[in-house]
């Protein structure tokens, strides 16, 4: 797909990944739909950084967690445009809890990361796939987490809402072709505020330190390593729908071999 020209819309896109994708879209020729809940000057940050490459822009504070929410991004996109070519689903949350903490979550706190990191993409495809559909060449990257395929994380509520969306998206990809591909990415440690703030500056630096010592690759992810592989989806991939692909430098094969007999 070419993405000169095209309209995409991508959801917590006020700091960190979101924005990281949105720049590289704008930089590519791609109008953009900029989202955010509560991060109003981060959103603006981005709207400026996209418009520095002559593209035309959207900031919209919506709450994905809500369906009519999700349906106001869709038809701002398509009131601005008239269409809608690329979706990428990386609004996400999470509550900070040890995983042998079992009473460190209840089922509210369940509920509130399931709304945004699953039913919220879930949502945000169908208000886009009627669009999608007549335009005959949509793709959307949802962005889960390699929590989800590990199980590990910032809470076991988190890596099961991501583990969830991993399936969804095998579900999606097989009912929405032939005009919509939908792939996957599960980026491990990403470097920034999000983590750091939530894990606490010294567990922050003692983890980025201990990953970047042992994976294959010796590196940890940061928000434009990920928006490029978000993009590669976008826009290069056109053969491919239903992929699940990490992102950690090699962090999930850091395992040592079984020893000879």
């Amino acid at each position: 797909m070419d993405l000169e020209g095209g309209v995409a819309i991508v959801t917590g896109s006020s700091s960190g990944v979101g924005a990281a994708t949105a720049r590289q879209l704008a930089e590519r020729g791609c109008h953009v739909v900029i989202n955010y809940v509560g991060n109003a000057a981060g959103a603006e940050e981005t709207r400026a950084a996209c418009a520095a490459f002559g593209v035309d822009t959207e900031v919209v504070r919506a709450d994905v967690a809500n369906d009519a929410d999700c349906r106001r991004l869709a038809a701002v996109a398509e009131a601005r445009w008239g269409r809608i070519d690329c979706l990428v689903n990386n609004a996400g949350t999470t509550k900070f809890v040890e995983h042998r903490q079992l009473d460190g979550l209840d089922i509210a706190d369940f509920q509130r990361i399931y709304a945004v990191n699953t039913v919220g993409p879930f949502q945000m495809v169908r208000a886009v796939e009627p669009a999608m559909r007549r335009g005959g060449r949509g793709s959307i990257v949802n962005v889960a987490s390699i929590a989800g395929v590990m199980g590990v994380g910032s809470s076991i509520a988190y890596a099961a809402s991501k583990g969830a969306l991993v399936t969804m998206g095998l579900s999606l990809a097989r009912v929405l072709g032939p005009e919509i591909r939908l792939n996957t990415v599960c980026p491990g440690f990403i470097q920034g505020d999000w983590l750091e703030e939530g894990m606490g500056a010294d567990s922050y630096a003692r983890t980025k330190s201990a990953l970047e010592q042992s994976t294959p690759l010796r590196l940890t992810c940061t928000p434009d390593s990920v928006a490029e592989v978000i993009l590669f989806f976008l826009s290069s991939a056109s053969v491919v729908t239903g992929e699940t692909l990490i992102l950690d430098g090699g962090h999930h094969l850091a395992q040592q071999p079984f020893a000879r007999r």
